[in-house]
């Protein structure tokens, strides 16, 4: 995909991250437990790092015509990893729970890439 591509997707992420957490704050806050507004509350905060994550990606494979590997990474991390959380503030089975730690290993995954990315690039 092209940088473009992730800048957009990164800048799409990045609002539904700021409608999350406003969701969160204001219309889940009568409805959870505390303990559970601060697992949406944690998916909202990476949500909304990898979305910048994203546009910074862009930004550097526009330069470097890198792989995409790290943006997809970043992208899928942020799928599973915050939407497993958001979908255990909402109710989901506690099961769920099981599969965040696949996005969080994605996510890290992404910034090796990045970084071994960056390294090797050329000036």
């Amino acid at each position: 995909m092209n940088s473009n591509r992730w800048i957009a997707i990164g800048a799409l992420l990045g609002g539904i991250a700021v409608a999350a957490g406003a969701f969160g704050a204001h219309g889940l806050k009568k409805l959870v437990e505390p303990e559970m507004l601060e697992t949406w509350r944690t998916g909202v905060l990476y949500h909304a790092l990898h979305a910048l994550g994203l546009v910074a990606f862009g930004l550097y494979q526009a330069r470097t015509k890198c792989s995409g590997l790290a943006a997809w990474l970043f992208l899928v991390g942020t799928l599973i990893f915050a939407g497993t959380l958001y979908a255990l503030t909402l109710g989901s089975p506690k099961w769920v729970g099981a599969i965040t730690p696949f996005g969080g290993v994605a996510m890290i995954a992404g910034w090796l890439a990045f970084a071994i990315s960056a390294w090797r690039a050329r000036d």
